[in-house]
């Protein structure tokens, strides 16, 4: 099941959706969904996560 963010803007141009139910969490843009899927493994993703909430990125 695909999600967004609820810090999301709300015009809908600087969104991702996510899925992470999965062996692997699939990111893709919100609006265009033929630009791909990026892929992570649930560790990269929550390093990622981590560092976004920490401000390190």
């Amino acid at each position: 099941m695909w999600r967004t963010s609820s810090y999301s803007n709300e015009a809908g141009s600087e969104c991702v959706e996510v899925a992470d139910n999965l062996a692997a969490v699939l990111i893709r843009d919100t609006k265009d969904h033929t630009m791909g899927t990026l892929t992570a493994s649930p560790e990269a993703w929550s390093a990622f996560v981590g560092g976004a909430k920490a401000a390190e990125l």
